[in-house]
């Protein structure tokens, strides 16, 4: 396999209590990533990373004017960021947004805004250092948003956009950005809801990012099945689209 990462020694994980981040992480550190900073709301006790030293540093992703702290800090622990993985969010359902709009707004507002504010962040590390990669944690409900999860959707829709044009402005810098678009994920997230056809779990997202990240490429679909997929239903008339149950 053609190895684009390179050496990766420190590793930013935003939302540090992430299923999908932390298996990123461990396979990570199983390559040889030895210093970790998990960005985490709360006290949190973190989990073995494969021996690697692991600091915990505050994170509220609401907390936009925080952001620069958190990257700051994280660069006075372990230096140069290699990798950072933009991993947290919220599911909600969309029956309780219906019914609470400002939930809505507050979900979107995690899982769109707050990372638009990491992500410029990042952007400025990385192109400062002159390399490392932001691994940006999207999903198919973006791809074309359904009415089942359409606030969710709309979120993931417009952060795939922005990840999408964060590369692009990178190009050239040194500095990358890697979109990660899982399907249904079997997880704590989604636990009590019905898997999706091509469901996946934590670890084979993970296992599929850092093939992407060795790979040196800008996106990744889990599992990859789900690419043209995707591409075909894109294409689907809106009336039949409509009928889709989730």
């Amino acid at each position: 396999m053609k190895n684009a990462l390179g050496a990766v020694d420190t590793v930013l994980l935003l939302g540090g209590r992430s299923e999908i981040g932390l298996e990123i992480v461990r396979l990570l550190a199983g390559l040889g990533a030895s210093r970790v900073v998990l960005a985490v709301r709360g006290a949190f006790d973190p989990p073995d990373l494969g021996g690697a030293e692991v600091h915990v540093v505050p994170f509220d992703a609401l907390d936009v004017h925080g952001h620069v702290a958190v990257f700051a800090k994280a660069v006075e622990l372990v230096g140069d960021l290699d990798v950072v993985i933009s991993a947290f969010g919220v599911l909600g359902s969309q029956a309780g947004y219906d019914a609470e709009p400002a939930a809505a707004a507050e979900a979107v507002a995690v899982n769109y805004g707050a990372h638009v504010s990491v992500g410029l962040h990042a952007a400025k590390v990385l192109r400062e250092q002159g390399h490392g990669t932001l691994v940006v944690l999207s999903s198919v409900a973006g791809a074309r948003v359904r009415k089942a999860n359409f606030v969710y959707g709309s979120a993931k829709a417009g952060l795939d956009g922005f990840a999408q044009g964060l590369g692009d402005a990178l190009h050239g810098t040194g500095a990358r950005v890697l979109i990660v678009r899982p399907g249904f994920v079997i997880g704590r997230m989604t636990k009590g809801l019905t898997p999706a056809p091509m469901s996946s779990t934590p670890r084979q997202v993970a296992l599929a990012t850092v093939g992407a990240l060795r790979e040196g490429r800008s996106s990744v679909w889990v599992p990859r099945a789900l690419g043209p997929v995707f591409g075909a239903l894109r294409l689907l008339p809106r009336a039949l689209w409509r009928r889709m149950p989730r």
